[in-house]
């Protein structure tokens, strides 16, 4: 090989390699950026445990805020219906519905109601030959139990402590509950204040909790359901706005 050819390939090598290095350096920084410095390969399942925990945070950083603000209002209110007659004759007719509205807090007897997942095997396996979704708590048990306590004339219901209101949707989650975008795992607890009789009739009575505790006999789920000679239920403290809403058609 002749020393012209030579040069020319040197020459084209030397030019190729800083082309290549920095090819190479943009596709390390775009994979960089793009991960963010978590693992590619491992998708966002690896990440959800995270971000439930981070979006639990800030929800209760947002409820306690919006608590401090609710006091704020309080207070000014109280002020102004001091100075106010107007403001103080408005301020008594709203408190009226505050406790059927579930503004307040309330206390009396009622029934507690505990759902919760098939426990597992011995050795930790599920039961074989058994859908994974047939033994656990979904939303329509969750669900089936609060209407029946509405329907039987609750004064109050509470879920996992946090108190229910009009707006309030119960949703789950594969296995988990999402209440006012706060996260709860199993076992579930309803508590209600009311008549606890007539309470255990609608109970009985929901088709809902019907198919539940057929799922309770023939899988192993829990469902409890208890007496209680006092049922303390908190004042509901989240937001009040409505979200969602229609309309039925008209003819």
């Amino acid at each position: 090989m002749s020393r012209s050819v030579r040069w020319r390939r040197l020459s084209l090598w030397t030019a190729l390699v800083p082309v290549v290095a920095l090819v190479a350096g943009l596709l390390f920084a775009t994979s960089s950026r793009t991960a963010l410095g978590t693992d590619l390969r491992a998708g966002e399942s690896s990440q959800l445990p995270g971000l439930i925990q981070q979006r639990d945070a800030d929800v209760a950083r947002q409820q306690e805020e919006l608590a401090q603000l609710q006091q704020q209002v309080q207070g000014l209110t109280d002020q102004a219906a001091s100075r106010n007659g107007e403001v103080a004759a408005a301020q008594a007719e709203g408190a009226q519905g505050t406790t059927s509205a579930g503004l307040t807090a309330l206390e009396g007897p009622g029934l507690s109601v505990t759902l919760d997942d098939a426990p597992p095997e011995p050795n930790g396996a599920q039961p074989g030959n058994v859908s994974p979704d047939n033994l656990v708590i979904h939303q329509s048990d969750v669900q089936g139990v609060v209407n029946a306590m509405w329907a039987a004339g609750a004064d109050g219901v509470a879920i996992m402590g946090q108190r229910l209101i009009a707006t309030s949707a119960v949703i789950c989650v594969g296995n988990t509950l999402l209440l006012q975008g706060r996260t709860y795992s199993p076992p579930f607890v309803v508590t209600a204040v009311g008549n606890a009789a007539e309470m255990r009739q609608r109970l009985a009575a929901s088709y809902e909790v019907q198919l539940l505790r057929a799922a309770v006999d023939q899988f192993g789920l829990t469902y409890q359901v208890a007496d209680q000679r006092q049922v303390s239920l908190p004042a509901y403290e989240g937001p009040l706005d409505l979200q969602y809403a229609s309309t039925a058609p008209t003819d």
